[in-house]
């Protein structure tokens, strides 16, 4: 029976499982995410590598903070130049209005909007100028490291950002990174834009992680296929990852979604997942997590491409707690990976959450339970009855109707999670539930999405939805999903009634278990 790894790297811990093709778990482990966390990611893989028959190993699947965590500390980001296709449409809103200056500043480079781009129909708004695409690459030249091409429903059309990326290529050269809106955002033209520029600035990031992967990999004897996980639950190959690092911006939250549902067998459930520093929660449906319908801000900038429907707060294991008895404040400081040492219960001098769960006797196996025995239990009272609030409103905001789901805990700071909820049926707390993130990118499938706007008036609606789905099918293929096994796992259709012609926004979503 083959084996996949599955790999998390979080705030606080970096965990790592090894699962077989039943999806049964044969190794586990936990390790501190250090300042590089390269060194975590080694850490847990030789620990698990150790504890199976490697050769047995076919597959590893990364999930990782480091994109995200780029944006939001501003660093290892490239400079990039932005050229929109749209003129003369949309030129009184310049690339990168309404971005934070800090951003803006690190990141954009040139930026011109020169004539082209295309109606929903497939129309041109303008013929592509290509003229102006050659001087705005001459002026790329030496000043950036990549370039982001947008235009107005490209998603639908993208003959006029190919033919741009042609001509840059001409210009700087073939192997030129070049970042097209088609292949990153939704429909949206800024929105889809920011994602573009996002991404552009990420590719030196996204290169790096993945070479940190395959040498870890490497350094255990491993030559296998690598992937990694994506903000909707799904896998890309690492070849895709060094391309499109933006689509991983959401991924940790997701693989803990998804590796919950599958540990708890619920496809139809609330998920707290309860880390060292924060605590997220998301909800299930039919197996996968609900996407946002709204824009998603990433390091204070505006994108549309899928991530999940999530409530963060800061609330885990690290949290710091001050104060004595009833006057006590909760967060949101954490000292993160640090718990293991700073907190009491292991020999340090921070009053922490883990340590209020310890004296509760929610958390067992966990340090020395003596040193927190000075702990008030009015403290104790105080601090958790400020988590089991927070708990229960998140809880709440986070359902859609009053129908009651169970809630599944997961995460290594899961033990904050009280057994009753109000609100919800039950608290589910799974098997290996400590390492779900890790879980979740081991048994992850391969997808592939379509967003189109249809005019069914052209060829009705059924064979525009047929049409949709057979190219999501195609595109989960191209992604390393198993032929025999793709599934559709959404279809979402959004009428247009503002533009003639029966037009709909139809987006469809297919999914299927990696090719063996």
């Amino acid at each position: 029976m083959s084996l996949k790894i599955g790999i998390d790297v979080g705030g606080t811990n970096t965990d790592a499982v090894v699962v077989d093709s039943a999806g049964k778990v044969v190794a586990a482990t936990k390790s501190a995410t250090t300042p590089d966390p390269f060194d975590g990611i080694r850490a847990s893989l030789s620990k698990v590598v150790a504890e199976v028959d490697q050769e047995r190993i076919t597959q590893a699947m990364l999930g990782t903070t480091h994109p995200a965590n780029a944006i939001i500390q501003r660093r290892g980001l490239q400079r990039v130049g932005v050229i929109r296709l749209a003129a003369p449409a949309s030129r009184g809103v310049r690339p990168g209005v309404s971005w934070p200056a800090d951003l803006l500043e690190t990141i954009m480079g040139p930026a011109e909007i020169v004539g082209g781009g295309n109606e929903f129909d497939g129309s041109e708004i303008a013929p592509l100028d290509e003229d102006a695409v050659h001087r705005f690459a001459t002026r790329c030249a030496g000043t950036v490291a990549a370039v982001a091409v947008s235009a107005p429903f490209s998603p639908a059309n993208h003959v006029h950002e190919l033919r741009a990326a042609e001509i840059i290529a001409e210009e700087l050269g073939p192997d030129f990174p070049v970042s097209l809106s088609h292949q990153v955002g939704a429909l949206g033209l800024l929105e889809r834009e920011n994602a573009t520029v996002l991404n552009s600035a990420l590719l030196g990031v996204a290169r790096d992680v993945v070479n940190g992967f395959q040498t870890a990999l490497a350094d255990n004897g491993l030559s296998i296929d690598s992937f990694l996980t994506q903000n909707d639950g799904t896998l890309m190959t690492a070849e895709e990852t060094a391309r499109f690092p933006v689509l991983t911006l959401g991924s940790g939250p997701t693989n803990s979604m998804r590796g919950a549902c599958s540990l708890a067998g619920l496809s139809d459930a609330l998920v707290v997942d309860v880390g060292g520093t924060s605590a997220d929660i998301g909800i299930l449906v039919d197996g996968f997590p609900r996407e946002s319908t709204a824009a998603i801000e990433v390091g204070g900038v505006r994108t549309n491409f899928r991530m999940p429907d999530l409530i963060s707060i800061g609330l885990g294991g690290g949290t710091v707690v001050r104060g004595t008895g009833r006057d006590v404040t909760v967060g949101p400081d954490s000292v993160g990976y640090r718990v293991v040492s700073e907190a009491l219960v292991c020999g340090g001098s921070t009053l922490t959450l883990s340590d209020i769960s310890t004296r509760a006797g929610r958390l067992t196996g966990f340090g020395d339970p003596a040193s927190v025995a000075s702990v008030s239990p009015d403290t104790v009272d105080a601090a958790l009855a400020w988590v089991d609030e927070q708990i229960r409103i998140i809880a709440d905001r986070m359902k859609a109707s009053r129908h009651e789901l169970p809630l599944i805990a997961v995460g290594g700071g899961s033990h904050l999670v009280p057994d009753k909820v109000p609100g919800v049926t039950e608290v589910v707390r799974p098997e290996h539930h400590a390492v779900a993130n890790a879980y979740g990118a081991a048994i992850a499938d391969a997808s592939g999405t379509v967003d189109r706007v249809f005019r069914y008036e052209d060829k009705g609606r059924e064979a525009c939805l047929a049409e949709a789905r057979e190219l999501a099918v195609n595109a989960a293929i191209r992604s390393g999903a198993d032929p025999g096994a793709v599934r559709i796992t959404s279809v979402h259709e959004v009428p247009l009634s503002y533009v003639p012609g029966q037009a709909c926004r139809v987006q469809v979503k297919a999914a299927g278990p990696l090719k063996s």
